[in-house]
């Protein structure tokens, strides 16, 4: 009988351990609709497959799961590389639609209502979005990867922001001891938390209270934003904010926890480490048992009807 515990696999100067392998089958046959691309970028990001500066190993990563695949050691069902699919359960497209202008908005809330999210949907918001981060936001736009979704602030005339969403920090020392979980229960629901990587108002758009107003709207729409994407509601919002530009003062306002601030050290590698600067972390539930049902060995099911 074969031994596939014996079995040693490598791959770009890893050795990989039979943990590795049962997370990345688990992580496959958990969540389906991911491509290829997205996949390999997620495990990247998850099993610290990274290069001294912090970037995943894709093309490393890439080829060990084509070995697998050959091996019979993973399957996977045939997917197309998507340009911009946003889930296997995605809505139809919206009918068109008269574009929203982007310029400068001075205003109360009250006169601009309604304001709401919009999910992206086509290639053309899509682009607009990007290059929107790329050009107004101080991070810029960074390709997410994992589970994602892109939002458009609107109200009736005007394109007011954006807000991305993404794959959460894989380990945060002051989050995973709030939450409470192990490591093993980390590692097997990290994909319930959902990071809001950016969120941009646009220069000269001055609205007392639209940021706050807009995080309100996304905890109460995400949960069945994402099932309808991706096929399971998330369990807590995370984000980061850089204390050198901002006090996170929208964050408070919608409700989110302030959590502490990161270290501003990271680890890419056994003996290799990443400096950032130190950000303070919020956190947002979008139900009330996500403690219990985070440290649950077994939450896959339970949370997505």
């Amino acid at each position: 009988m074969h031994d596939e515990a014996r079995t040693t696999w490598r791959q770009g100067g890893r050795d990989i351990t039979p943990e590795d392998l049962a997370y990345i089958r688990t992580f496959a046959e958990r969540f389906p609709g991911l491509s290829r691309t997205e996949l390999t970028a997620t495990l990247c990001e998850h099993l610290d497959w990274l290069t001294p500066a912090g970037r995943p190993k894709f093309q490393a990563c890439s080829k060990l799961l084509a070995r697998l695949e050959a091996a019979g050691q993973l399957r996977r069902p045939a997917l197309d590389e998507r340009f911009s699919h946003p889930g296997p359960h995605a809505r139809a497209a919206p009918v068109a639609r008269a574009p929203r202008q982007r310029r400068s908005v001075v205003s109360s809330l009250s006169a601009l209502a309604p304001v709401h999210l919009r999910l992206v949907s086509d290639r053309a918001d899509e682009h607009r979005f990007n290059d929107a981060l790329a050009q107004c936001h101080p991070l810029g736009y960074k390709k997410p990867f994992g589970y994602w979704a892109r939002y458009l602030i609107e109200s009736s005339e005007h394109w007011l922001g954006c807000v991305l969403l993404s794959g959460a920090a894989k380990a945060l020392t002051a989050r995973d001891h709030w939450i409470g979980w192990s490591e093993r229960q980390r590692l097997a629901n990290l994909p319930w938390v959902v990071n809001n990587s950016r969120f941009l108002i646009f220069p000269g758009v001055e609205v007392p209270h639209l940021a706050s107003h807009v995080l309100g709207q996304l905890a109460r729409q995400i949960g069945e934003d994402w099932h309808a994407c991706w096929g399971y509601r998330p369990l807590l919002l995370e984000t980061f904010v850089d204390p050198e530009r901002f006090r996170g003062s929208c964050y408070r306002a919608a409700g989110w926890t302030l959590l502490g601030r990161t270290s501003g050290r990271g680890l890419v590698r056994p003996g290799k480490t990443y400096h950032t600067r130190p950000k303070l972390m919020f956190a947002k539930s979008l139900q009330a048992e996500f403690r219990t049902l985070l440290c649950s060995h077994q939450l896959r099911g339970q949370n997505e009807r």
